[in-house]
């Protein structure tokens, strides 16, 4: 089954690879980019989760949540971004993991603060997934494809990825495992392919939220 992305959603995957290229130029990567990306769109997406209609309360320390962060600008903002990676890698739970060992790969202050200022524009908890991983799995072929990485030998093309779980035909209420997941693109597929060939009710809502997936 094909999808089609809506205008606003090809604009937002468009300026967020347009941009990695420009961050190309002073030696950031895909893969440092996808890195970054991950952890700002973490903290972007959990400031949504604590404002309404959400009203999460999340582990966040309030001196390194999102809005640290869209206040700050030049030296002052670099300086603070190292430090919350830092802090943020040492607090207990999944938040440490997170954040373990993260480091600032984005050496020009004005060029961090696009990037804020470009993901701080959107509503990211409301994009579907076939969005956002678009934005993923886009940035890691494009990795994948760089002969100076080495990373084509570890990434399978989503087309790829598609076509083998259209013949695997997964089902609701059936574990998924994948021993080397790497990015969890065969996830993502599975969990795309059983959302729209299916009429999930809330038993299966909750079973492919909670017990589906298992890999390594």
């Amino acid at each position: 089954m094909e999808y089609k992305l809506d205008n606003n959603s090809a604009s937002i995957i468009s300026k967020v690879w347009s941009f990695c290229n420009t961050l190309r130029d002073d030696g950031v990567g895909y893969g440092d980019y996808l890195e970054q990306l991950t952890y700002l769109l973490f903290l972007k997406m959990a400031d949504e989760y604590s404002k309404p209609p959400y009203n999460r309360r999340l582990p966040v320390p309030k001196e390194y949540n999102w809005e640290s962060l869209v206040s700050k600008r030049g030296a002052d903002l670099e300086l603070h971004y190292s430090i919350l990676l830092r802090e943020l890698g040492q607090q207990k739970g999944i938040l440490g993991q997170i954040f373990t060992k993260s480091q600032n790969k984005i050496q020009d202050p004005a060029k961090l603060y696009k990037l804020i200022d470009m993901i701080d524009l959107e509503s990211w908890v409301v994009m579907g997934a076939d969005v956002k991983g678009d934005i993923s799995e886009g940035l890691l072929e494009k990795n994948a494809e760089d002969t100076k990485s080495g990373a084509g030998q570890y990434f399978t093309p989503r087309a790829l990825i598609k076509a083998m779980v259209e013949c695997i035909r997964p089902e609701p209420m059936k574990t998924i495992a994948d021993p080397a997941c790497g990015t969890g693109g065969f996830f993502l597929a599975a969990y795309d392919y059983i959302v729209k060939n299916t009429q999930l009710d809330r038993a299966q809502n909750q079973f492919l939220k909670f017990k589906t997936f298992y890999g390594e």
